[in-house]
């Protein structure tokens, strides 16, 4: 039997334009993830999320089984957009540098002016949300928080391995401590920023991070990578 020209064409026609239950779904945890680094898990509701979407709660409830599903939902679209970024401009750092170092530093600016556009769109961290109010989210949740944060260490340690092994540093320095202090910066800063108003200290704070590493391996002997 021969398919239909519309059969054919249907599956090409919703990847490019969504349905409107998908632009709905991704609506709900727009708002969502908005309220939730704004001002909280606990704080946010339902109801709230409803009447911003312009919903009814049977509207809702057609995607989320309830606002920890919904929480839920917001980390797993967090954590896949945040580690398509980081193979895109990895793959982009190392395109225009194959030395592990220049590679690096060119990531990090990169990813630097990334966060300052995406501070000036909404100034908060949902790792962080998650991590203080541990109490008002599911346990798959604050697990799955964990597991995100220690591969993007991961990916900041091997990148670092890479260069300790193509490099002499300037001075002793443990690398799991050079790697945790990039991501210190990122998460310490988000949360000054929120504190504090200015969202420019976020890309500020990482690439202080990148004069760091520059700092440690600046002069220093190119070895043979093994």
């Amino acid at each position: 039997m021969t398919a239909r020209a519309e059969d054919k064409t249907t599956p090409r026609v919703q990847a490019i334009y969504p349905t409107k239950g998908q632009r709905t779904r991704e609506r709900l945890l727009d708002l969502a993830y908005e309220a939730m680094i704004t001002k909280g898990i606990a704080a946010t509701s339902v109801e709230e999320i409803v009447e911003g979407a312009g919903i009814t709660k049977s509207g809702f409830f057609y995607h989320f089984q309830d606002k920890h599903d919904l929480a839920r939902h917001v980390h797993l679209r967090y954590r896949a957009q945040n580690d398509e970024l980081f193979d895109t401009l990895s793959a982009r750092a190392r395109e225009l540098s194959d030395d592990p170092l220049h590679s690096f530093l060119i990531f990090l600016k990169l990813y630097a002016e990334a966060i300052i556009e995406h501070v000036d769109l909404a100034p908060g961290c949902l790792v962080a949300t998650v991590a203080f109010q541990e109490r008002s989210v599911a346990h798959d949740v604050r697990v799955a928080n964990v597991e995100m944060v220690a591969e993007w260490q991961t990916r900041f340690r091997d990148w670092l391995d890479l260069i300790m092994r193509a490099y002499r540093p300037n001075t002793p320095i443990d690398i799991d401590v050079l790697a945790d202090a990039g991501w210190s910066a990122i998460f310490g800063s988000f949360t000054l920023a929120k504190t504090t108003g200015p969202a420019g200290v976020v890309g500020a704070q990482l690439l202080l991070y990148r004069e760091t590493i520059r700092q440690v391996f600046a002069q220093s002997d190119r070895l043979t990578i093994s």
